[in-house]
């Protein structure tokens, strides 16, 4: 049996990577899906910087984000800053632009895989949920009938 050293990399690698890299992991988890199977999905957060033509958000995707499909028939391009794109909701085509930064899920069903991005420190919209155990800002409470079950993964020691 050899022993194998295992090098410590950075305690948030995947932080790491999304500051020195801005979208660059997300572009390349976006292509290895579309390449694999035709299609893939994104979750947009509602944003100042996100364009979506004159259509705009409704309220229940500025609450939970809107979900917008890529295939590889379309036209479309994904540069350092995001990706640009004309989409087309109902028969009217809409030029719309995702910065990476708001693009928060990209899945795919065929693949039964998901990438989930947490905001990065600093660029959270104004609308983001308070995270469990914090208290929220301002004053303001959460729902008496929220559903949130918290779950510790932990080992317990013996």
């Amino acid at each position: 049996m050899g022993t194998h050293r295992i090098s410590k990399a950075p305690a948030n690698l995947l932080q790491f990577t999304m500051k020195s890299c801005p979208g660059g992991l997300k572009k390349t988890i976006f292509y290895e899906m579309l390449n694999a199977v035709g299609r893939v999905f994104i979750v947009a957060r509602h944003s100042d910087g996100v364009m979506i033509g004159t259509r705009g958000f409704t309220e229940e995707e500025i609450k939970n984000g809107i979900v917008l499909v890529f295939n590889t028939s379309m036209s479309f391009s994904w540069d350092d800053s995001g990706i640009s794109s004309t989409l087309v909701f109902g028969a009217t085509p809409h030029k719309c632009f995702i910065p990476a930064e708001d693009i928060v899920v990209i899945y795919s069903p065929e693949l039964n895989a998901q990438f989930v991005a947490a905001p990065i420190p600093g660029q959270e919209s104004s609308d983001a949920k308070t995270p469990e155990g914090e208290q929220p800002a301002e004053g303001k409470k959460r729902p008496a009938d929220s559903k949130v079950v918290k779950v510790d993964f932990q080992k317990k020691k013996r």
